[in-house]
């Protein structure tokens, strides 16, 4: 399918009620293509996923991994202006009975979402003009999708505004959390308190080294890489029934998800999945007492997710401290921004002076879609408010267990 939609020259009357004064950027109008498939559009896709500042989770091999394990339907809307692309929405239809939700690609496990465009779209671009394109394509998309639902997008992220920011959002229940790194180790931990920091540090370092010692371990991907990921998701389905959680990792396709990211090779320094692991020596020698998965775009690091076995050396806080010497060696490689990911949790508080608020961006195209909007919005400020109170919250998650479908990001967040 490859259906193209140009800004006509109207006005919609739901856009004239607001700002019809505004005039539109000067330039060439903004065309909207669709495709089904990723194929058409990878040359373009991956030059404007080259930006730093763009999402790991919208690159085409990320996003490509998903496709291919779970096979949905794609909804993938190119922007351009001229012939030539300058923003990429990649998302797939998800259907909830008969609703039909185009939402971006493989969101369940994304820490942040920010779509990919061209800097001279995100200077440029009037969002009066997106939002005229969209209005003038909702025939088109009607037949696809009853609502575009773009999750867990910041509205400013690393100094620059987003140029979807004009969509209706409602603020997401979860925010993330980040850590600023510089070249300095010492200047890195300055910003959460130094010293107490060091401490903890020399602590677990301590209680390791009278167990026998302990390696920190970057598998190679391949084998090395698998064999660490399927000791991760024994480890996490422990560790979730143990918290009467269900286990976001469960589904056989998310597993291959996360294999398939875990076998790629690293590209110009950046890696899709790669597995970290705090591994004793001496008398528990072999035993992995935590493990983490980092992925890095340019100079973002994220979590995207971690686990522990604290059967052996649980006083030494083994997880944290794998943190802790993971982080470290970043400040020597060029990493500018280590992301804890979307969830609030002490852990990433004790490491995150940064807080970063995500949003919800939505577009009804049908009357259904426009209701379950309405409905998506409630439901993100009810469960911020549950969230708001630990002992809710609590209750709630006991009850949801062993209810509720696996959703929300790779760290359980939701």
């Amino acid at each position: 399918m490859q259906l193209q939609i140009k800004a006509s020259g109207h006005e919609p009357a739901a856009l004239l009620a607001e700002g019809a004064g505004d005039v539109l950027h000067a330039g060439l109008p903004l065309t909207l293509r669709l495709h089904d498939r990723m194929e058409p559009l990878e040359a373009a896709w991956r030059a404007l996923e080259a930006e730093n500042g763009l999402s790991l989770h919208q690159s085409y091999d990320w996003c490509q991994a998903w496709v291919e394990t779970h096979g949905h339907d794609l909804l993938i809307i190119e922007g351009l202006r001229g012939g030539s692309t300058q923003f990429i929405l990649p998302l797939e239809v998800v259907r909830q009975g008969p609703l039909r939700t185009a939402r971006m690609i493989a969101t369940d496990f994304s820490n942040i979402n920010t779509g990919l465009y061209s800097e001279a779209f995100r200077e440029t671009s009037s969002p009066r003009q997106l939002l005229r394109a969209l209005e003038d394509m909702r025939g088109q998309l009607a037949r696809t999708c009853d609502l575009l639902l773009l999750e867990k997008m910041p509205l400013e992220w690393r100094g620059r505004a987003s140029p979807f920011a004009a969509l209706p959002s409602v603020i997401n229940q979860n925010a993330a959390f980040q850590l600023a790194v510089f070249d300095s180790f010492e200047r890195t931990l300055e910003q959460i308190n130094a010293k107490r920091r060091r401490k903890r540090a020399r602590n677990s370092e301590r209680r390791l080294t009278a167990t026998g010692g302990y390696d920190h371990v970057i598998a190679e991907p391949g084998e090395d890489a698998l064999a660490l990921l399927d000791l991760f998701f024994r480890q996490k389905a422990a560790r979730f029934e143990a918290m009467g959680l269900p286990d976001v990792f469960r589904e056989e396709r998310t597993r291959s998800f996360f294999r398939a990211l875990a076998s790629a090779p690293a590209a110009g320094g950046n890696h899709l999945l790669q597995l970290h692991a705090l591994r004793l020596k001496g008398e528990h020698e072999g035993h992995v007492a935590a493990i983490t998965g980092l992925s890095r775009k340019g100079d973002h690091v994220i979590c995207q997710f971690g686990s522990i076995d604290d059967s052996v050396a649980a006083d030494a806080s083994p997880g944290d401290f794998l943190f802790h010497i993971a982080i470290e060696k970043l400040c020597g490689e060029g990493v500018r921004l280590f992301d804890f990911g979307i969830g609030d949790q002490l852990y990433k508080r004790s490491w995150c002076p940064i807080e970063t608020a995500q949003h919800d961006l939505f577009w009804p195209v049908t009357l259904a879609g426009r209701a379950a909007a309405t409905l998506h919005r409630a439901k993100a400020a009810t469960k911020r408010l549950i969230k708001q109170n630990p002992q809710v919250y609590s209750l709630v998650q006991r009850l949801r267990f062993g209810k509720a479908e696996p959703a929300g990001s790779a760290t359980a967040a939701d």
